[in-house]
């Protein structure tokens, strides 16, 4: 069977990317492996937009998984809307990393300037401590320690 298909990265879209490299590089420890930016008819064509200029970095975690931020320096738009958006939203509503001691990782991000939706919560299997928080722009990453 000819199918194939794996996960190659999720895109992030962000209103400042120093202060968004802080969080996704400085603490959580992801590695710029790519760091351009975009504009010409190849990104006007994939964006269906005309004059877009966008500045991409991708990142990749120790696993290989990637994400990928994208700031658009034109077309940009404000994150009003993703800052409300509620976890039930159509469409991606998050994406979670695995991280050890989660409370520690609250305690940090919540000095760090980042909202919860609530404290770390153990899953009624016991398997795992979980909680949801909002980067700077209010997409929601869900946050997983796995007991035991």
């Amino acid at each position: 069977e000819w199918k194939m298909f794996n996960l190659r990265h999720v895109g992030i879209t962000v209103t400042d990317m120093n202060k968004s490299l802080k969080l996704y590089r400085d603490y959580f420890g992801f590695e710029v492996v790519w760091d351009e930016v975009e504009q010409g008819d190849f990104i006007d064509n994939l964006s269906a937009e005309k004059n877009v200029k966008v500045n991409t970095v991708k990142m990749k975690d120790s696993n290989g998984g990637m994400i990928e931020l994208l700031h658009y320096y034109s077309h940009s738009e404000n994150n009003d809307e993703n800052i409300k958006n509620k976890i039930m939203k159509v469409g991606c509503s998050h994406f979670a990393l695995t991280v050890d001691e989660l409370d520690r990782v609250y305690s940090e991000l919540k000095e760090m300037g980042l909202t919860f939706i609530c404290e770390p919560q153990l899953s009624p299997d016991g398997g795992a401590k979980v909680c949801f928080c909002r980067d700077y722009d209010g997409t929601l990453i869900e946050l997983v320690e796995v007991i035991g």
